[in-house]
């Protein structure tokens, strides 16, 4: 996706779906849990092992599972909060991820902006305890994040609507390009792995842009 606005403009691949909104079906699908890719098919097959089998990464990411369905049942009509799918390894052009799925039904009364309020910003970014969590990163990180891990989406007049997370996403600013990209911390996390799943999580935007420059280069060589 992308979204153009007077002075800077966003180019986005990212994976993560925030919330869907469709008649009445609310949907989520958190990622939590990330391994490089492989480079062949066998120890792509061992990474994904690995990460299925990791207990930190397991527990990590049931924490936020839960945390996502606590968000989606503060709008969802009274038993209709469910997990159609939980802990799939899905796999991108660097990295692969755990993923899963939360569905419910939206209840009596509520609309696509309650819908936003419950689930905004979103938990995989927060961690939990949600607001605890947010006090914590204004109080430590330097900078501002700007416009990474909100949100880019859209709303139809019928009350549908879809949103991501601002992930895997260059920021277009004054002709320089900003990516942005971080790691779950919990008490047993490894400074140096996080660091590199940051990485590895920019790679893939870094090597878009850099291949993008060969090929208009290899254009204007042409057209000289």
């Amino acid at each position: 996706s992308s979204l153009r606005s007077p002075g800077f403009t966003l180019v986005s691949g990212s994976p993560e779906l925030l919330v869907k909104l469709q008649g009445e079906r609310i949907s989520t699908r958190p990622i939590a849990g990330t391994r490089r890719r492989g480079l062949t098919p066998q120890e792509d097959a061992a990474m994904a092992a690995e990460l299925l089998g990791s207990e930190k990464e397991r527990a990590e990411h049931i924490m936020l599972v839960d945390l996502e369905r606590n968000d989606l049942g503060k709008v969802a009509a009274y038993g209709s909060v469910h997990v159609p799918e939980l802990m799939t390894v899905e796999h991108y052009s660097h990295v692969m991820h755990l993923v899963s799925q939360v569905e419910g039904r939206l209840a009596p009364g509520k609309g696509v902006y309650d819908v936003i309020a419950a689930f905004f910003p979103g938990g995989t970014i927060t961690g939990a305890p949600k607001v605890r969590t947010m006090e914590i990163i204004e109080e430590l990180e330097p900078v501002r994040r700007g416009p990474y891990t909100g949100s880019i989406g859209w709303i139809d007049y019928n009350g549908n609507m879809e949103l991501n997370i601002i992930i895997r996403t260059m920021a277009v600013l004054e002709g320089t390009g900003y990516i942005q990209a971080g790691a779950g911390i919990v008490i047993d996390s490894d400074p140096y792995r996080e660091y590199r799943e940051c990485q590895n999580k920019a790679k893939g935007m870094i090597l878009a842009v850099l291949a993008s420059e060969e090929e208009s280069a290899a254009k204007s060589g042409i057209r000289g």
